[in-house]
């Protein structure tokens, strides 16, 4: 094995270390988001009627569905690339729609947040899982 060959070797393991811990670290917010949605629907769908969602019950299951089972296979690496471009997706809808008044606080943060949120999926989207997931293991 020529160095070369040795340092190429190592960097992919470093770089599917480093995309593992991305997705973990990606992945948590959305799978507590989706949760939190799913074990309290009225109240999340309060709140969206608050903010003029049409079929706030609806939107409420419905985002917390995208939100804990995109999350999920996000953690376990599972049709990342598809999972990823979701989530951008939906994060950017969501930005749009509930963190663009930036009368109310926070909102500025929350918009960048989900642009660095956003950012992170479509790396994810291009790079794919690494190494260590169920698509890794399926090629």
């Amino acid at each position: 094995m020529s160095l070369n060959s040795s340092a190429g070797t190592a960097t992919a393991a470093n770089a599917s270390v480093a995309i593992l811990a991305g997705r973990v670290l990606l992945s948590i917010l959305f799978i507590l988001a989706g949760f939190s949605k799913l074990t309290a629907i009225a109240g999340t769908a309060q709140w969206f009627a608050s903010i003029g969602l049409p079929m706030p019950t609806v939107a409420a299951v419905g985002s917390g569905l995208v939100e804990l089972l995109g999350g999920l296979a996000i953690l376990v690496g599972f049709k990342t690339r598809i999972a990823a471009i979701v989530l951008a997706l939906f994060t950017l809808a969501a930005t749009a729609v509930a963190h663009l008044d930036f009368s109310q606080a926070g909102n500025a943060l929350m918009l960048q947040k989900n642009l660095g949120l956003t950012g992170g999926f479509l790396l994810l989207a291009v790079l794919g899982a690494g190494a260590y997931s169920i698509d890794g293991r399926r090629n």
